[in-house]
């Protein structure tokens, strides 16, 4: 129920954000409009306001099938005119003018998502510390030098001036950017093992593969923040057929000493050889006495690999901060975060249009209805962000140059501000053909990989 209910909100109010940037704008602009709507379809609700704006006469309408909506404006392309109308329609307005009521809808989602991000700056979110956690043996950061329990105070493209970072948040976030656009980050150290101010040098730009996977972060080698190997919760499995409870620490597996929780989760999902689970030794440490336990894991495929699982979570809760910032630090947060995720959307898409990202990156509504519940139920700012990222990813999707979005308006506006002709008809036909069908495929392989992950 949640789900529904969170999916459902976070169309409504994405939908009539994006039309309403349409609308204001267009009434701005002294074009009249004739419907609002939200949804599609059969109409479950109407009203129309007694005092509008002179000149308009708009009925805002809910649809009852949420997925779009639309601001339907005078327009003699459309249907007959008054001529004392005329200049109240669409299609009279100087070019600047329509151009800006097209481009508003998706200026209004990226408007948005600026004041989510900015929202969840203020009211405060507690992310774990920048406290990493053991590398994945063989990969970018172990080969860098890092060991874990390292803590990143400062981060940063290689060549640009380094940043504070307040959160492990913050440095997977600069780390997938890294590694999508192919770039390296340097990390400087809090001052412990190493000596004050050390800086390690992660080379991304090595990574074989650049697809924003679960397996991206496994090639980096920073997969979590820092947590203690403690045993949690025990379900049906290998962990209660060897005699685990939660509250184990664990000190070590063989001779091999454990130092946190992401090194056991490794050697548990190491503990496989030719496809057989094979038996360790773990030395653990429960209610102030040592012990000794033998954990044959159980073996589960994972992305096509053979590894263990002893069906208990592994590491307890890492140490969390609050991140918070003031008023127009949070405003500029979220501008700059907005701007952010807006390019690497757009570096996603084109690589997929030129075949170095896979289309399984494509997510459609059975995923986001997913995810609206799945945030929602973690609380409001995992819900603020969840919008945050939907309302970027909408206002730059219908702003790509596909004649049925506002995109491919924009263009032919920028064709006729270029050649002094607006596009002809038979073209106008041909293009909207052209880009139903693009949008269609699109659509239907965001279905596909839908019910490739939920229910395959």
């Amino acid at each position: 129920m949640l789900t529904i209910v969170a999916f459902v909100v976070a169309l409504g109010l994405l939908i009539a954000v994006h039309e309403y940037g349409h609308y204001r704008v267009a009434v701005a602009c002294g074009v009249k409009v004739l419907r609002f709507s939200v949804g599609f379809g059969k109409t479950l609700y109407s009203y129309r306001p007694k005092r509008q704006r002179p000149g308009q006469d708009t009925e805002f309408v809910i649809g009852a099938f949420p997925l779009g909506g639309y601001v339907k404006m005078l327009d003699e392309r459309e249907a007959p005119v008054a001529p004392e109308e005329r200049h109240l329609a669409f299609n009279t307005q100087p070019l600047r003018s329509r151009a800006a009521i097209v481009a508003a809808g998706p200026v209004a989602n990226l408007l948005l998502a600026i004041l989510l991000y900015a929202a969840v700056s203020w009211i405060g979110v507690q992310e774990p510390k920048a406290i990493l956690a053991s590398p994945a043996q063989g990969s970018i950061a172990a080969r860098a030098g890092l060991h874990g329990g390292e803590q990143v105070e400062q981060a940063g493209f290689e060549g640009e001036a380094l940043q504070p970072v307040r959160s492990f948040e913050d440095m997977r976030w600069l780390l997938t950017r890294g590694a999508l656009d192919g770039r390296d980050v340097r990390l400087q150290l809090a001052s412990g093992d190493r000596k004050p101010g050390a800086q390690v040098l992660l080379p991304l730009t090595q990574l074989p593969s650049r697809e924003a996977d679960a397996q991206l972060f496994r090639q980096i080698g920073i997969l979590g923040p820092w947590t203690p190997p403690v045993i949690g919760d025990v379900m049906e499995g290998a962990a209660r057929r060897a005699g685990l409870r939660k509250g184990d620490t664990v000190v070590s597996v063989d001779t091999q000493e454990v130092v946190d929780g992401q090194q056991l989760r490794e050697l548990i999902r190491g503990s496989v050889q030719d496809g057989k689970a094979l038996t360790r030794t773990w030395q653990i440490r429960r209610d102030g006495r040592a012990l000794e336990v033998a954990v044959q894991p159980d073996v589960v495929q994972d992305g096509g690999a053979a590894v263990g699982r002893i069906g208990a979570y592994v590491g307890a809760a890492p140490e969390f901060v609050t991140v918070q910032y003031g008023p127009l630090e949070g405003v500029w947060k979220g501008a700059q975060r907005t701007w952010e995720v807006s390019l690497l959307t757009l570096r996603m898409m084109g690589r997929m249009v030129i075949g170095e990202a896979s289309l399984k990156n494509l997510s459609g509504p059975l995923t986001i209805a997913d995810y609206a519940g799945k945030s929602a139920s973690l609380g409001l700012t995992q819900y603020l962000v969840f919008l945050a990222l939907i309302s970027v990813s909408l206002g730059v999707l219908n702003l790509l140059p596909l004649p049925v979005l506002d995109g491919g308006h924009l263009m032919y506006y920028l064709w006729e501000a270029v050649t002094g002709r607006g596009v002809s008809d038979a073209w106008m036909e041909r293009l909207q053909r052209g880009g139903v069908a693009v949008l269609l495929v699109m659509m239907s392989i965001a279905l596909f990989n839908d019910v490739t992950r939920l229910f395959g």
